[in-house]
């Protein structure tokens, strides 16, 4: 019953931060990051009512997805840093990839697709910090530009929005202007009109400041340690 009584407590902390927000609930997708728990956790998680799932690596997703395969109606979505030469093999497992963050994946991840027969949404991921030690592109960087103008070309990927994790802060408000600072960058591609870019996907927000996320217009929220506890190394 933990993870059943996790997920209710979480659901409950949603819904107080879209009423703050004077937002729906029904607007915020809760998905559970299972990277590191086997599939049996996530088996509790989908008996609980998830269904969107989020997992860090090609490799330790691949070990798991025969035994999640029979889990009707879940999604499961690649949330970590994808290298170019597994694009290929997360294109078959995952359902989307929501970890974009350059124009070479973008064009392996839609060569993929294209041998599947068939379209893979993604999220462009922006490294709203400038931190070098995590991937993403930044609004300023020519690659930025370049991806959103071989948008077009691309047409095994529906680009549906933007993540990103910003930098850890003790505070949970120290999130705040960050996650206020990729709403206005989605605000401003939005306004572009570019085509088969859409915007209506914001996932930001974990579990240590995903109210704060909620607040600035998150419509997906990542959880894991609110829902499974702490992740044994």
């Amino acid at each position: 019953m933990e993870i059943a009584d996790n997920v209710t407590h979480v659901r409950e902390r949603i819904a107080g931060a879209a009423r703050r927000a004077r937002r729906s609930e029904s607007e915020i997708t809760l998905m559970a990051v299972t990277k590191t728990f086997p599939a049996e956790r996530i088996g509790e998680a989908y008996g609980a009512g998830l269904r969107v799932f989020g997992e860090n690596r090609v490799q330790e997703f691949a070990g798991k997805a025969a035994a999640v395969a029979g889990l009707e109606g879940a999604e499961f979505h690649l949330i970590g840093h994808l290298q170019s030469n597994k694009a290929a093999k997360a294109a078959e497992l995952f359902h989307a990839v929501d970890a974009l963050d350059s124009l070479r994946l973008a064009r392996r991840l839609n060569e993929a697709a294209a041998r599947l027969g068939q379209r893979l949404p993604v999220l462009l991921e922006i490294n709203l910090g400038g931190e070098e030690q995590k991937s993403g592109l930044t609004e300023s960087s020519d690659e930025w530009e370049e991806l959103l103008l071989a948008a077009p070309g691309l047409e095994h990927l529906e680009f549906r929005g933007l993540m990103a994790i910003p930098p850890y802060t003790e505070d949970p408000e120290g999130a705040r202007p960050f996650f206020r600072k990729l709403r206005e960058v989605r605000d401003k591609l939005a306004a572009r009109r570019l085509p088969h870019i859409a915007c209506s996907v914001l996932s930001m927000g974990m579990s240590h400041d995903f109210e704060i996320a909620i607040e600035e217009g998150s419509t997906c929220v990542r959880i894991g340690t609110a829902i499974f506890g702490t992740r044994t190394p």
